[in-house]
This record gives C-alpha cells, structure tokens and sequence, in this order.
C-alpha cells in the first residue's frame, strides 16, 4: 500500500477539484454559466429544477472551491465563473464528455433549443457552436489566423481587427487567440482575447443577437451581410 508520504501533494487538491465536478446539478450549473453573465441562487435553482436551498448549497461549495465569483446586490446574490480559465475547463470537460453523452432531447422543446446552441452559442466569452467554426475556418482560410502550428493571429489578422473597428486589449496574460474545442462539432474554434473581442463586437454591433435563456444565439440579417463583407462568407444558415 502506497504510504501517504509519498503521494504526490496535488493528488488532494486534484481529487478535491474533481468532486466539484461529481454532481449533476453543480455541473448543470456550470454549463449554464458559460453563457458569460452572472445569473441569480434562483435563476439557476429554477434552471436545475432543484429547490433554492439546494441550489445554494451547491453554489457555496463552488465558491469556496473558486470555480464561481460571488457578488450581491441588495437581497439577490450574483454568480459568475471565476474566469476565463474556468471556463476552459468546463468547456474541454464537456467536450471529453460530449463523445458518451447520448440522451436525446424528451420533447420539441427541447430539440428545438439543443439545434439552436449547435448552430451558434457563446461559449463563455466568444462564439461557439457552427457560426464559431465558420468564422474561425475563414479567418484561417484568408490568413488571419493559423492553425498549422497551433492556434495564431497573423500580422494581416491584427491588421483585420483594427481595420474592422474591433479592439484588441493587451497587456494581460491571456492568450491573444488559443484554440477551443467545440463539444458540438468537435473541430477546434477560436477563443482568447480575440475570440472574445470578435463576440463582443458582434453582439454590440447587432450582427449576432442572443435566444431564449440558453448560451444561443443568431445571425441577424445586418451580421449576415457583415461577415460576407469582412471574412467573405457567403451563407451563415449554420
């Protein structure tokens, strides 16, 4: 039997992390919250279909174990992934995940909303799902991103930016692009500081707009015509 002295010190926090992980509900909450924003103890109750309390509790453990950001506003307590690095983790854990998950969507509903995040969502901070993959194929497709070394912005990507009024921030140590596997498409889709300017600049500019309570969203007809004019692509029924 291996002696506890010669463990290796992070098999407690692994293991700690792990079980963070090893419910049902914490995890239907984490999934819901890549959506970016913060949402209420009482939107996520609901959105679980747990009582309050027991949503609360799960929340405190989240908390405490840093995968969620608490803050409150008079009597409503907010919620929020710690950060972007979180968010990572849970979305390269739902896509490890996506391969053996085989329940089928129970009523219209249901499959109506799980087409809607397959064709475009936000994961976290920056555009998943097929609209994700179309944009970042076109953007590698016209030299603005490479792929072939691992994810990069080019020079003429940088260029692109500026010259399509989306601002790149700089100085933190995030990434300025990485590559995100889509748990949908299971191709690779850009993220980091440039997968989140372009989402952010397409939801402000009304070029995609956010459905229903879920992470989706869709081209609006003015972004259809503005990513034909800025990345050339043709046909965003995705």
């Amino acid at each position: 039997m291996t002696s506890r002295r010669t463990q290796n010190p992070l098999a407690p926090a692994l293991a700690s992390l792990a079980g963070l992980f090893a419910d049902e509900t914490r995890a239907v909450c984490l999934l819901a919250l890549l959506d970016g924003r913060a949402w209420t103890a009482g939107e996520l109750a609901r959105h679980a279909g747990v009582a309050p309390s027991t949503a609360s509790e799960h929340l405190g453990r989240l908390v405490a174990g840093g995968l969620l950001a608490e803050e409150r506003q008079g009597r409503h307590r907010y919620v929020r992934l710690a950060d972007a690095r979180v968010a990572q983790l849970v979305e390269d854990l739902a896509a490890h995940a996506a391969p053996g998950a085989r329940v089928r969507p129970r009523t219209l509903r249901e499959a109506g909303a799980a087409g809607a995040m397959a064709r475009g969502r936000t994961c976290y901070d920056h555009l998943a799902g097929r609209l994700g993959i179309a944009i970042t194929g076109a953007m590698t497709d016209r030299g603005l991103l490479r792929q072939d070394t691992g994810f990069a912005l080019t020079d003429r990507g940088t260029r692109w930016f500026a010259a399509s009024g989306i601002d790149l921030p700089r100085g933190g140590r995030r990434p300025l692009a990485r590559s995100c596997v889509d748990w949908t498409e299971r191709k690779p889709h850009l993220a980091g500081v440039a997968g989140a300017a372009l989402c952010r600049h397409a939801l402000a500019a009304g070029w995609c707009e956010r459905i229903g309570t879920e992470r989706a969203v869709r081209v609006t007809p003015a972004g259809a015509r503005a990513f034909a004019a800025h990345l050339g692509i043709q046909d965003l029924t995705v």
